[in-house]
């Protein structure tokens, strides 16, 4: 699916996206949502997760326009650490529950809605706005953070939710 080049396109993708992803949580209860899956991470630890990574990608825009340093993909880590931030942050949201970690994904969209919506094309498809971006521009940090991590998590889900049910 190609990426999309304006504020238009990617508002729609993000809602599509999220729809699809919800539609898919509706189906799962608490129980399944807390079962660990292979890799050690539950349905609970990927919404979360998203949620998450969606709240990063607002801290940069805040800092980079702030005119802070910004360091991605966080402070003290590197991109091809990503494996070892994820299961910090696993680790972090230990706590939540399901229902938390489907509102915090539900308000961690609704932020990034409200941002895109008060964006114009220029800010988000101009590259090189500031360092951190590298050669991607905020609206396509924006779908990596939103439209394609809530397509990833949807097909993660319904993948694992199914190996799942057969197990129990």
């Amino acid at each position: 699916m190609p990426a999309a080049s304006t504020k238009a396109e990617l508002l729609d993708i993000c809602e599509k996206e999220f729809a699809k992803l919800t539609r898919t949580l509706d189906t799962i209860d608490g129980e399944l949502a807390l079962v660990p899956g292979p890799d050690g991470a539950s349905i609970k630890d990927t919404v979360a997760h998203r949620a998450h990574w969606i709240d990063l990608y607002l801290s940069w825009v805040r800092a980079g326009r702030a005119g802070h340093e910004v360091q991605t993909p966080a402070p003290g880590y590197k991109w091809n650490q990503l494996k070892a931030y994820n299961a910090q942050l696993r680790e972090a949201q230990a706590e939540l529950s399901w229902g938390q970690a489907r509102s915090e994904l539900s308000d961690a969209h609704g932020r990034l809605m409200a941002f895109l919506t008060d964006e114009d094309d220029v800010s988000l498809y101009t590259p090189h706005l500031m360092p951190w971006m590298n050669n991607w521009t905020l609206g396509r940090w924006a779908e990596a953070s939103g439209a394609s991590h809530y397509r990833s998590a949807n097909t993660y889900i319904r993948k694992l939710s199914r190996a799942l049910a057969t197990d129990r």
